[in-house]
């Protein structure tokens, strides 16, 4: 028997549909790791309302476990509230909420932990791929043109031993690329069908070129994370509109660069543009992903992080979601395959000489941005970098008790060598910087007539800064008065009595960075362009 265990935070996690079990108080071993029971409707731990992630888990999770119902696979789902079984949650490393681990055979020793998507067929299918087989076995050529035709994306592996240790790599990846089926075949006559000669996976799609093969190395053999980014890379369309069905595959395409063209679907002068932009794509497959966003559409999120408007467009943006550095074409010439593809080789050549640092996820406070280029910075030939900034705030700005910075301000304040400068760097759709607003205010308001001290906050999806990346959210830095003194990045507690030592120490790391962030979650990390629309799943920590 096969399962899965649970541990979450909040008992409406899998409280209802069939085969959800709860695991008793300390019950742990005498239910998790038998044969039956674990479809009894035992009684439920109270909630805990403050697991957001864990309610959005808990009608996915039932749901998959009505779908394995019903196909009578040997699989049950299980759960625990972790926080009413700490014995539990440390024996089985449990540092955040929800956590699912699952339990092959009754072996509670070695659980795998769970690495599928967090919506009910997505649990199913990676469930199905390890109680049963993750391959089809194809005999003959009707089953596997069968197989071609049933999805958009299929991968078949050709190997002539099926002993080989290269099918069981084969085998380990198809159990994690759900989007994809898998076959798999020694047949000859297959060989001959899809001219093959030797040991080969081959991606079938329906689009674009229609087929990719990766041929194994006779020597070195299958390589798992060569054929995943080879697989990853190939099954992506050319040319892939964004929205919210194709926006989780762009960002697992690990493709780190990305070139967007900006255009309003209505309009057929705009459409015009898509074959040249496609045209242009082809060279560029691997390197660089090629994506469409309508203004059109819901996506005023990926406008304001890029600091656009609809009526801009048609217009290119290229961004590499590891640095977040973005550019823009030098000048606003047509959209065609010459001048795609010029100025993709412009910023892959380094002919932009300084792109700009941490582009996030921008819109959120509600006003508009504009675009300064660095000085004394001289633009490439075909692109150009950019720096977003909000306009800077009316002439009171430096009234209120808390500080407001944008880009065009900031380093008058925070370098201001006689100051003491303490600054909150937020995302104002951040769970955490809302809920650590009072104590920031308070702080404020306590030094207020503290006139070397200076508590400030900045918006940093709406303001970028060249020489200071944000790479989660909130980020508290320090700036000591005096020359020459170096940043400091706040990790305490943050609380008012906290923040209070740090100011009256003077910076002192030693005393600030004593305290214990026991109860306080880790920092929301920055998303890249599209993350608003991912709906990705998120956890609460320890």
């Amino acid at each position: 028997m096969r399962e899965v265990w649970t541990g979450h935070a909040c008992s409406l996690l899998g409280l209802t549909g069939p085969k959800v079990g709860q695991l008793w108080p300390g019950r742990s071993r005498g239910c998790g790791w038998g044969n039956g029971g674990l479809g009894h409707p035992w009684p439920c731990p109270p909630d805990a309302p403050w697991c957001g992630h864990c309610k959005a888990l808990a009608p996915e999770y039932s749901k998959a476990a009505a779908l394995l119902a019903a196909e009578s696979a040997k699989v049950r789902l299980a759960k625990a509230d972790g926080p009413a079984e700490p014995e539990l949650a440390e024996e089985f490393a449990v540092t955040k909420y929800p956590t699912l681990k699952f339990f092959l055979d009754g072996n509670h020793r070695h659980p795998e932990e769970y690495t599928g998507p967090w919506e009910a067929e997505g649990i199913a299918e990676w469930l199905r791929r390890r109680v049963g087989p993750s391959a089809t076995r194809l005999e003959d050529e009707e089953g596997a043109q069968a197989l071609i035709d049933a999805r958009d994306v299929v991968v078949i592996g050709f190997f002539q031993d099926l002993q080989d240790k290269d099918v069981a790599t084969f085998l380990a990846l198809a159990q994690d690329a759900l989007d994809m089926s898998f076959g798999l075949t020694n047949q000859p006559q297959l060989f001959q069908k899809f001219g093959l000669t030797k040991d080969t996976v081959v991606l079938f799609k329906k689009y674009d070129e229609g087929r990719a093969d990766f041929p194994v190395d006779e020597e070195l053999g299958l390589d798992q994370g060569d054929l995943s980014r080879f697989l990853l890379t190939h099954s992506m369309h050319l040319v892939t509109e964004f929205n919210s069905q194709t926006s989780r595959k762009i960002f697992a395409a690990r493709i780190l660069n990305h070139l967007l063209l900006f255009v309003n679907q209505t309009l057929a002068s705009h459409r015009e543009l898509l074959a040249g932009f496609r045209e242009a794509a082809p060279s560029f497959r691997g390197q660089v992903l090629f994506v469409v966003v309508d203004v059109g559409a819901s996506n005023d999120h990926v406008l304001q992080y890029f600091g656009l408007k609809a009526k801009e467009a048609p217009t290119l943006r290229f961004i590499n979601i590891e640095t977040t550095k973005k550019c823009m074409p030098a000048d606003r010439g047509p959209v065609t395959a010459t001048s795609v593809a010029a100025f993709c080789h412009a910023v892959l050549g380094g002919e932009v000489k300084v792109c700009c640092w941490t582009a996030q996820l921008g819109g959120g406070s509600g006003s508009s941005g504009s675009w300064e280029r660095p000085p004394n910075k001289a633009p490439g030939r075909f692109s150009q970098p950019y720096h977003l900034s909000q306009e800077v705030p009316p002439p009171d700005w430096d009234q209120r008790p808390v500080k407001t910075l944008v880009g065009k301000n900031f380093e008058q304040v925070a370098f201001d060598e006689t100051k003491n400068v303490f600054i909150k760097f937020y995302a104002p759709w951040c769970t955490h910087c809302k809920e650590m607003a009072p104590a920031w205010e308070a702080l404020a308001e306590k030094y207020r007539d503290h006139e070397d001290i200076v508590i400030a906050e900045l918006d940093a999806t709406a303001n970028e800064l060249e020489a200071l990346p944000v790479h989660s959210f909130p980020t508290l830095k320090y700036f000591p008065a005096g020359p020459g003194q170096k940043v400091i990045e706040y990790k305490g507690t943050r609380d008012l009595d906290t923040f209070s030592k740090l100011l009256d120490s003077g910076g002192d790391a030693r005393k600030h960075h004593g305290a214990q962030r026991r109860a306080v979650v880790a920092p929301l990390p920055a998303p890249t362009w599209g993350a608003v629309s991912l709906g990705a799943h998120g956890s609460c920590g320890l």
